[in-house]
């Protein structure tokens, strides 16, 4: 899946955290911003509730299911940086994307 893929994905589930601001920053292949307050999924970038760090091939793996997230933040392939709470929901909003 490539990232605009993704998106339309996201958008297509409603797929993000009502009232909350994630970004998803994937370093030089750019960032994915679920914003639960415009109640959409895009590529903008700006500040956001909590950032998510993750090159774009763990987060294939991730999304695979190669590698459950806490073992990627425990061997220090997912970094969160801002409310933690968000970030432990995500599960269930990436899970909408599987059905």
């Amino acid at each position: 899946m490539t990232k605009s893929e993704m998106i339309a994905a996201l958008n297509e589930k409603s797929a993000w955290l009502p009232g909350k601001r994630v970004k998803i920053d994937f370093g030089d292949e750019g960032v994915v911003m679920l914003d639960g307050q415009a109640n959409k999924a895009s590529e903008e970038d700006g500040a956001a509730d909590t950032t998510i760090k993750v090159s774009w091939a763990d987060w294939e793996a991730l999304a695979s299911g190669q590698i459950d997230g806490m073992t990627a933040f425990m061997q220090g392939k997912l970094k969160v940086e801002g409310d933690m709470s968000n970030a432990m929901q995500l599960q269930g909003v990436f899970a909408k994307l599987k059905s």
